[in-house]
C-alpha cells in the first residue's frame, strides 16, 4: 500500500492549466484499481493518494506520469505501507502486493 503526498511548489499558479489532465490521470488511476482514495491536504496545500495493487516500480511510474508532477507544480513524496493490522472492511490491503 502507498500514500502518496503531492504538494504545491512555487509553480502552483501553473495548476488550473493542467487541471483537467490531472483530473484525467486521477480518473485512470481510479479505473485501473490503483487509487483507493484521493484528497486534498488542508488547507489547499496539494493532494494525497492512497493506492494499492501496484509494485513500488508501477506505483512510482504512474505518479511520475501525473501532468501536476511533469510540470513541476507539484513535488511527490511516497511512503510504502506494509499493513499489519486493519478494519474488517479493509482486509484486502494485507494481500501481497504486486
Amino acid at each position: 500500500m502507498f500514500v502518496t503526498l503531492l504538494k504545491f511548489t512555487g509553480n502552483k499558479a501553473a495548476a488550473p492549466a493542467f487541471m483537467a489532465a490531472h483530473n484525467d490521470w486521477i480518473a485512470k488511476g481510479f479505473a485501473d484499481g490503483a487509487f483507493l482514495c484521493v484528497g486534498t491536504i488542508q488547507p489547499a496545500a496539494g493532494g494525497a493518494i492512497l493506492a494499492h495493487g501496484e509494485s513500488r516500480a508501477e506505483h512510482d511510474a504512474r505518479i511520475a506520469a501525473d501532468p501536476f508532477v511533469q510540470e513541476g507544480i507539484v513535488t511527490a513524496e511516497t511512503i510504502e505501507i506494509d499493513p499489519k493490522r486493519t478494519a474488517p472492511a479493509l482486509e484486502f490491503l494485507k494481500a501481497v502486493e504486486a
